[in-house]
């Protein structure tokens, strides 16, 4: 339990990173006239996240969850993939990368990386979804991942994915 535990923590350390990179892109973004969609969702996406590493933590060592190598193993493998799929992805849209809907007038939609692919045009949301199964199962927090891919389908497909095609629809039209 005390890997574990590390690997969550290494992984909100990793989120708090994550927010730097957003807050520098933001900057960049507004200084060019981008503007913000999507505000009123943000937060339950900021308390989904933490309750996705609150939860595992929690589920671990309140149920006492075991380790059970034949599938910790491999979550662990996908949950770190996942994390090298998050930085391919930052790395895709460069500064137009957010953890928010910022979309600058007149900037063409990347197609680098990841985003070259136009049959897989929220690359982010499957790592994120992916993500969000692999990590808690490393340690079998099972109803943690189960929570969090139905709060977080709800979340996507509800308020976010939508809010996106919107700004980029609006940008485009302008």
């Amino acid at each position: 339990m005390i890997w574990f535990t590390v690997l969550v923590l290494l992984t909100g350390a990793e989120r708090v990173v994550e927010l730097a990179i957003s807050k520098r892109n933001a900057a960049w973004a507004f200084e060019r006239g981008g503007a913000e969609s999507g505000r009123g969702h943000f937060p339950a996406m900021v308390a989904l996240h933490t309750g996705l590493l609150v939860g595992a933590l929690a589920e671990v060592w309140l149920l006492d969850r075991p380790f059970i190598p034949a599938l910790g193993w491999p979550m662990l493998a996908v949950a770190l993939l996942c994390q090298v799929g998050r930085y391919a992805v930052i790395w895709s849209l460069g500064r137009q990368w957010n953890t928010r809907v910022i979309v600058v007038p007149g900037m063409p939609l990347s197609r680098r990386g990841l985003y070259r692919w136009e049959w897989l045009r929220h690359p982010n949301y499957v790592i994120v979804a992916v993500e969000g199964v692999a990590l808690p199962l490393v340690h079998t927090a099972w109803i943690t991942a189960l929570v969090f891919t139905v709060l977080n389908a709800i979340l996507l497909l509800g308020f976010r994915i939508p809010a996106e095609e919107r700004a980029l629809r609006a940008a485009s039209a302008a």
